[in-house]
């Protein structure tokens, strides 16, 4: 039944009351105890040991006591949720990964109810998980029957919005609100806050918002969620739905796993995989599914590690953060996440993260870093239907997008784009750039004052995939040297070969590439400065063999540049460019334009020879071959 467009009348927790009734013992259910029997308002309810107590509708109790080994149960098709004094409680997974609950043994005492709701089946690779939630919207507004309306505190909810309610859960496997079927609905000046593990944030099994389904729109407006407890999420986008958070604040922290849980991937998956070298057992948000958008704006999102700001199995997606800041609040984790056929627009935006500002995990990913222009917004407002007004555009103040990185900046272990524009501000503590044998297509545009400042003096880093392929498995370190691939043209420029351009920049730092297979890397610097070492190399990480014991390790390389193999270096300067070699360089192919030049540090000089042979290094010039630049 849907609720009135009034909405809730404040007598709502009587009229729950009023819902008393009979509980039946369910067939093949043990007989009860002499204590455990019909409840009236304000009574009790005593299920002992071996015993079982079939709740068949919606019971308001004053005290409940369920004994070790005794069971509360639903009828088929229908989940059982405990509240006490308005908060969801006493709720755990049957088993670890198993997909139902339970009422944990105990004693509860207060405002008690026993809410019995229709389950909302949700399935993510195979699996199904009967979801229970606080409220849930459909297409003509608040089902009822599916919604857990104990839970929802204070406020006001109608068919069209919910206004100044209050969630809180310290069980498992709850959600706050639940938007699908197609609905319109907006959630403001709410505070949601979940303690104890979630079970799938592929679905929003335990997510404080989740937003599904095609031509469903959700609107969040002065909302705050927090979380703690394994992927306890504080909002999922999926499958189509259009979502757009405004002036909110999600922060979830991990939580305890089951001490029998083996990773597992898909539906099983709790925590994040140590193949991208990180740890952490909740993502803040996510995106996931065909068509889906999710749009913040003058939002905060922060995890404790894992990652803020997630995409994950998309298809034609839209990710979009304007003028917000994006954390790990510890010491690892990502700040965005971009995967499969996603744009990501990162605008306006500080990013303080433990590991990585952006990992791109699919082929087709496209990321934007750059500032939160009025024009770029405002088009933004019309392409994404964003449903802004005039007043809010004009609050919205530009700002140009921060990244402070305390590992690495953007790393690549999936094909895809990047684009620096504005005054972005890129700082590391490691290398800015580190593709793992994948194509990377990078451009930077310095004219507005973008910058890319790597601690380690690294800017970009191609290097063999040291990703072992699976949860146990072992990365050893190759220790032959690379066999020459007689069929690889290491002086052009392939589809699947790393591409990086720069514009309008002064550059300090090395460019490597250390495949050890065919890829080349190219790189374009027009108009702009840089300083330092730009050569193909040899890399090494620090232990020889990285189990998940020392995934920390992963990423982190030392170079020594060597000859061309397969790993072809091209570069181009173009409109007056220049390169200040600071070391031996060696590269497959050199080309300059009539205004542009290579040239050493003060009181050294650089010299070139191509196949054996000194070359002079003229303007205008076009070499290939084995190039060696040596400073003297």
């Amino acid at each position: 039944m849907a609720a009135h467009s009034k909405g809730y009348e404040p007598s709502m927790r009587d009229r729950v009351r009023a819902l008393v009734a009979l509980a039946t013992v369910g067939a093949g259910s043990a007989a009860l105890s002499g204590t455990a029997r019909a409840a009236d308002a304000g009574d009790a309810i005593t299920v002992g040991a071996g015993e079982t107590y079939v709740v068949d509708t919606t019971i308001a109790l004053g005290s409940l006591t369920l004994a070790e080994g005794g069971t509360l149960a639903a009828p088929d098709g229908y989940g059982l949720t405990l509240t006490a004094d308005g908060v969801e409680t006493g709720s755990v997974l049957t088993a670890t990964l198993a997909t139902d609950t339970t009422i944990a043994p105990g004693t509860y005492t207060g405002d008690l109810v026993l809410t019995v709701a229709e389950q909302n089946p949700a399935t993510f690779a195979g699996v199904t998980f009967p979801l229970r939630q606080a409220l849930y919207v459909g297409a003509d507004g608040v089902v009822e029957a599916r919604s857990v309306t104990p839970a929802l505190v204070g406020g006001t909810v109608t068919d069209a919005a919910a206004d100044g309610v209050r969630v809180t859960s310290t069980g498992e496997a709850f959600d706050g609100c639940y938007v699908a079927e197609g609905a319109s609905y907006a959630i403001t000046d709410t505070a949601i806050g979940f303690t104890g593990n979630g079970r799938c944030d592929f679905v929003g099994d335990g997510a404080a918002v989740v937003g599904t389904g095609s031509g469903t729109r959700l609107v969040l407006d002065g909302v705050t969620v927090t979380n703690k407890g394994v992927v306890r999420s504080g909002l999922v986008a999926e499958d189509g739905a259009d979502v757009v958070v405004k002036n909110s604040s999600i922060q979830c922290l991990n939580g305890t796993l089951p001490a029998d849980y083996v990773f597992g991937g898909g539906a099983s998956m709790l925590v994040v995989p140590w193949r991208l070298g990180i740890s952490g057992n909740v993502r803040a948000t996510n995106v996931i599914g065909t068509g889906t958008r999710a749009t913040y704006l003058n939002s905060t999102i922060a995890s404790e590690t894992w990652g803020a700001f997630s995409t994950d199995s998309v298809s034609d997606a839209r990710a979009t953060a304007i003028n917000c800041t994006i954390r790990n609040l510890g010491d690892e984790g990502y700040g965005t996440f971009a995967d499969g056929n996603v744009t990501e627009r990162i605008l306006g935006c500080t990013l303080d993260v433990g590991t990585y500002a952006t990992i791109i995990g699919a082929s087709n990913s496209t990321l934007y870093y750059g500032d939160s222009t009025r024009e770029d917004v405002a088009q933004l407002n019309t392409d994404l239907e964003l449903g802004l007004t005039e007043d809010e555009l004009a609050a919205l103040p530009e700002l140009g997008t921060t990244i402070t990185s305390r590992q690495f900046g953007v790393m690549w272990h999936g094909a895809g784009t990047l684009h620096i524009t504005g005054g972005t501000a890129l700082t590391t503590v490691a290398t800015a750039f580190l593709d793992k044998a994948v194509r990377a297509t990078i451009t930077v545009d310095g004219s507005r004052g973008a910058t890319v400042e790597p601690g380690n003096g690294v800017v970009l880093q191609v290097m063999e995939t040291d990703n072992p392929g699976s949860n146990d498995g072992v990365y050893t370190e190759p220790t032959d040297d690379p066999v020459k691939d007689g069929t690889w043209d290491v002086s052009a420029v392939h589809d699947t070969d790393t591409t990086a351009a720069f514009t309008a920049i002064a550059l300090t730092g090395d460019f490597y590439n250390a495949m050890r297979t065919g890829r080349n890397m190219a790189l374009s610097f027009d108009a702009s400065a840089v300083t330092g070492v730009l050569s193909a190399s040899a890399s090494r990480h620090a232990i020889d063999t990285i189990t998940s014991a020392e995934y920390a390790q992963l990423g982190h390389v030392t170079n020594t540049a060597r000859p061309v193999v397969n790993n072809g270096v091209l570069v181009a300067l173009t409109a007056g460019a220049e390169w200040t070699v600071t070391g031996t360089s060696y590269l497959s192919r050199l080309t300059l334009s009539a205004d542009s030049a290579v040239t050493a540090p003060a009181g050294s000089t650089v010299s070139m020879a191509v196949d054996g042979e000194p070359t002079a290094i003229e303007p205008g010039g076009d070499y290939s071959g084995a190039i060696t630049l040596t400073v003297a």
